[in-house]
This record gives structure tokens, C-alpha cells and sequence, in this order.
């Protein structure tokens, strides 16, 4: 059974676990982080030297894997179907490009300079003018979304693979925001799409609210 360390806020656990559910894997789930504690304890720095969640075992006696990405990597290859993760290395590469893009370039520009400024910083300390330009360069990032999404159901194509996990629990918090949004139909639809999914809902469509400063 799998065992994962890591608090169901965190935007990179949602990932772990959303691949989890998608994958119908069983697992069980320790909170830890943030509110929680225990990243800094010898038993936790053993498994993740860098004190950070996720970690996951797959298994009892095996090595502990740390960095979201790395996790949801190794799930869709040893659990995920042929769809999900190709074993074809040219077929691959083409969903990795999307999973890496989503989880690197549209994460970087969307977690700390929105998501941060908005939900994590007290109202006083924001900076109105730096968070409409994250907006506004996230959203030429979701442009390329856009385009992919005009012509496929998913991102990296017709079919629903890791890439789709790695942009997907991103849009959540995106829509649920009090921001501003440029429209972008095709992004939007997907994103509709997407919360109907059983392991998205469970999963990803987590309150934030209890991150906010008191």
C-alpha cells in the first residue's frame, strides 16, 4: 500500500493524490506540514532531507520519494495505463513536454506571484499593480493552453494523461480566486471538464481558506 506524507492543502500533494485516485491505488495519508508540523523531525528528514511534502512509499522497506513531479512520474509508469504515461519513449516525450511545462513554467508564474499574494498575504501587504501583471503573464502562458485545447479534449492530446494532472490542479485555485480573469473559452471548458472528475473533486477541489493569515 502506498503511504504519503503530506497535508490534503498543499497544491503539490493534490497532484500526488490526484494521481493516486486517478489510478485507483490504495493509499494511506499522514498529515504533516504547515498547521501540522513534523517536517523538521529526524524520522521526517531521513525520508526528504529537504523537510518538504509530499513523500511517498510504495510499500513497506522501500526507498521514500520525494518532489511531486518524481512521484506522479513513477505512479503513471508502474500503475498507469499505456494512455496515461506511453512506454514509448517518443509518445512519452510528447505528454512530458506538457507535464513539464505545466508543472515548471505555468506553476512558477501562478503559485507565488497569485496564489501567494492572494490567499497566503494579509489584504495590506498586497501589491495590486505586481499581482495584475502575474495575471495578465500567466494568463499569455495559458494561452498555449488555449490553443492545445481547441484542437484536443486534454492538453497533450485526446486522451487524459499525467499532463493534465500537472496544469489541471492548478485551475481550481486559479478560478476560485477573487481575481480578474481574461477570458479563455477552450482553458475554461477543460476546466469544467475537469470537476467532474470523481478524483478531482475529492482530491484537488480542496478549500484554501484555512491557509489564509489569521
Amino acid at each position: 500500500m502506498l503511504k504519503i506524507w503530506g497535508r490534503t492543502t498543499s497544491s503539490n500533494v493534490q497532484a500526488v493524490m490526484w494521481t493516486v485516485g486517478e489510478l485507483d491505488l490504495e493509499f494511506e495519508r499522514y498529515d504533516v506540514g504547515f498547521k501540522f508540523g513534523g517536517t523538521d523531525t529526524p524520522e521526517f528528514l531521513a525520508m526528504n532531507p529537504n523537510g518538504l511534502i509530499p513523500v511517498l512509499k510504495d510499500g513497506d522497506g522501500s526507498e521514500a520519494l520525494f518532489e511531486s513531479a518524481a512521484i506522479c512520474r513513477y505512479l503513471a509508469a508502474r500503475y498507469g495505463s499505456d494512455t496515461f504515461w506511453p512506454a514509448d519513449p517518443v509518445a512519452r516525450a510528447q505528454v512530458d513536454k506538457w507535464a513539464e511545462w505545466a508543472k515548471i513554467t505555468a506553476a512558477a508564474a501562478f503559485t507565488m506571484p497569485i496564489f501567494w499574494p492572494m490567499v497566503r498575504m494579509p489584504e495590506k501587504d498586497r501589491d495590486p499593480q505586481s499581482i495584475a501583471s502575474a495575471i495578465a503573464a500567466f494568463d499569455r502562458l495559458l494561452g498555449m493552453a488555449e490553443a492545445q485545447l481547441s484542437k484536443h479534449a486534454f492538453l497533450a492530446g485526446d486522451l487524459f494523461t499525467l499532463a493534465d494532472i500537472m496544469l489541471g490542479h492548478l485551475l481550481y485555485r486559479y478560478y476560485t480566486m477573487e481575481i480578474d480573469r481574461p477570458p479563455r473559452p477552450a482553458v475554461e471548458a477543460y476546466y469544467s471538464a475537469l470537476s467532474k472528475r470523481e478524483a478531482y473533486r475529492t482530491h484537488v477541489m480542496v478549500s484554501y481558506e484555512g491557509l489564509r493569515p489569521k
